[in-house]
């Protein structure tokens, strides 16, 4: 199982049925993201497609000599703007796929708006998600959640996505969800229906065991978004922000104009592929080797073309320097960048403590060390709520929790309201009311000798002692002790053999620490194979920014009725929005 293989194989697809000739790749915003994750320009370049545009673009060409491969998502407005296209072709034919599956009334549509006959072929390729990594996917999808209930606009998108996932790995599963979300069970239901109706799509090869499609609710575990990252691919979405392989760096004090904004992508860069899942300690002495290396061969490059073959060499290996320079200069950036933040922000002191709280259960020296750090002028307002935010889920029903005493010390620190009130928010969405696991304090025996003689062997670095819920969740599952009272099957089942295929989706986000567990998880147990996906992929900020609605210069004061306090809130605002757990709708 391979969410990033199924992908660019679609992609490839598309570009060999429509044949030799000068190509045009017209997408929308959502498949112009699904493509540029699996594929470069100058990749599809080499199949001849030479132009990129966008359906919704009004200033496109007309270009009778170039061949258009449509790759849309099937929504009203793609396909709206599908139908005016085709009224007024601006290219000589025309080869349309849908990320999803369309419906036979959008299908006659565009046959009867086709009256000069210029589709080729109308097609249905299910690519209709972000394949992150090949074990990894996304559907990009924040503030799926009005309250503890579905955003009504995006549970049937969660479900087309999640649905073209299945297609696209040709697996028909079983269904299991967390039972204390109803969110979950109501995505496993619309999930469940799609199958039903579309019962030719998946009808597979059936297998001795059938794959499994287990559904969870982030709330289950607020914990692991919270924590900082020491694996790089986590850490830089942790500090920089990863989105769709991209990062951000325009902000970096003295960047170069070529390196304000990088992709970082496994399929295309060795380095970063190699190291994706190293610690920060290892990414820096294979930093230094990767700049040895290139200065080795950097006075080669240079030396005197003195003759034809001198300059032929030259030639030939050229653009393989310039590639490796572009790739030293990239991760030495983004490497520097890491560890400029890290000793700003003094994060392997508040590190170790974000370990210490998720996973040791000493009230009395977490108290003591949250509270210095609180006092420490280094540590960033973020890092100060997300210490406290910690201490509350853990501690929030213990008999001496000094939790009223740290919000007086944020207060104290300068933090922001907005800030202060998450740490209640959190608590709200994550805390022990919610949860359906023992997340902190397990009751079950296995669970509590495994956390005992994890604590007796302790861990060679204390910066990765978490494990996420998650890890647990999917060890019981594969030995066949996951508990159906927590975790049932949607209608009935007589699975009882270890799933082989597991397919694992995050409501409200999958984090990369969780990508890292099922990586291992994949290397190491025989005959298992898992995919995790989630609305989004998660780092603090992302996880904070359900909670609030950003300030802005011009408000407007809301009364929010369930509390009676009064809100500012940016205007104009949105027709829907949360604060913390309340809806309100204008």
């Amino acid at each position: 199982m391979n969410v990033t293989l199924a992908v660019k194989q679609y992609i490839s697809k598309m570009i060999e049925n429509s044949g030799p000739g000068m190509k045009v790749l017209l997408m929308d915003k959502e498949t112009t993201s699904i493509v540029s994750v699996v594929y470069t320009q100058s990749e599809i370049l080499q199949k001849e497609v030479y132009l990129f545009e966008r359906i919704d673009s009004q200033n496109r060409d007309n270009m009778k000599h170039l061949k258009a491969i449509c790759f849309l998502r099937p929504t009203k407005e793609n396909v709206e703007n599908l139908i005016q296209e085709l009224r007024r072709p601006k290219y000589s034919v025309y080869f349309i796929y849908f990320s999803n599956v369309i419906s036979k009334s959008e299908i006659k549509a565009l046959a009867e708006a086709d009256e000069q006959e210029v589709v080729a072929e109308v097609q249905e390729f299910y690519g209709d998600f972000i394949a992150v990594n090949p074990h990894l996917f996304s559907l990009n999808l924040s503030g799926v959640a009005r309250g503890r209930s579905w955003e009504p606009t995006l549970l049937p998108r969660t479900t087309q996505g999640l649905t073209s996932v299945l297609l696209a790995l040709k697996k028909c599963p079983m269904i299991r969800y967390q039972l204390s979300s109803d969110m979950a069970k109501r995505l496993g239901e619309s999930v469940k229906q799609i199958i039903t109706k579309e019962y030719e799509l998946f009808d597979f090869r059936k297998t001795e065991v059938p794959p499994l499609l287990l559904i969870l609710d982030r709330s289950d575990d607020a914990i692991t978004p919270l924590l900082n990252q020491w694996t790089y691919q986590a850490m830089v979405h942790e500090l920089l922000g990863l989105n769709n392989n991209r990062i951000d760096l325009s902000r970096v004090p003295g960047i170069s104009k070529d390196l304000k904004e990088v992709v970082l992508s496994a399929e295309n860069d060795e380095f970063y592929a190699n190291n994706l899942y190293l610690n920060f300690g290892e990414i820096g002495t294979n930093i230094k080797n990767l700049m040895e290396d290139f200065q080795k061969k950097k006075p080669k490059e240079q030396q005197k073309l003195e003759s034809i073959s001198d300059m032929k060499a030259f030639v030939d290996n050229y653009p393989q320097f310039k590639k490796m320079s572009g790739t030293v200069s990239k991760h030495v950036t983004v490497v520097g960048e890491l560890s400029r933040l890290v000793s700003e922000r003094h994060l392997m002191e508040v590190s170790e403590l974000e370990q210490e709280l998720a996973c040791q259960n000493d009230h009395s020296s977490a108290s003591q060390n949250v509270r210095r750090l609180l006092q420490n002028p280094r540590v960033s307002e973020m890092d100060a709520v997300r210490l406290v935010m910690l201490y509350a889920l853990r501690y929030e029903r213990h008999s001496s929790s000094i939790l009223p005493g740290l919000m007086e010390e944020l207060n104290r620190k300068g933090v922001s309201e907005k800030h202060c009130r998450m740490v209640t928010s959190m608590v709200e969405y994550g805390g022990k009311r919610v949860r359906g696991s023992d997340l902190v304090n397990p009751q079950d025996a296995v669970a509590i000798t495994k956390q005992f003689f994890k604590g007796l062997k302790g861990v060679e670095n204390v910066y990765t002692q978490h494990a996420p819920l998650l890890q647990e969740t999917l060890d019981q599952l594969i030995k066949g002790r996951l508990k159906d009272s927590h975790f049932p099957y949607l209608g009935p089942s007589s699975l009882r053999d270890r799933p082989q295929d597991i397919i694992v989706f995050v409501i409200g986000g999958a984090t990369y620490e969780e990508a890292l567990a099922i990586y291992n998880l994949n290397r190491t147990v025989p005959g298992v194979r898992i995919v995790l996906g989630g609305t989004t992929i998660h780092n603090t900020k992302s996880l904070l920014d359900v909670f609030w609605v950003r300030e802005k210069p011009s408000s407007i004061a809301i009364l929010d009725p369930n509390r009676c306090a009064w809100h500012l809130l940016p205007y104009p605002i949105q027709r829907h929005f949360e604060i913390s757990s309340c809806p309100f709708t204008l």
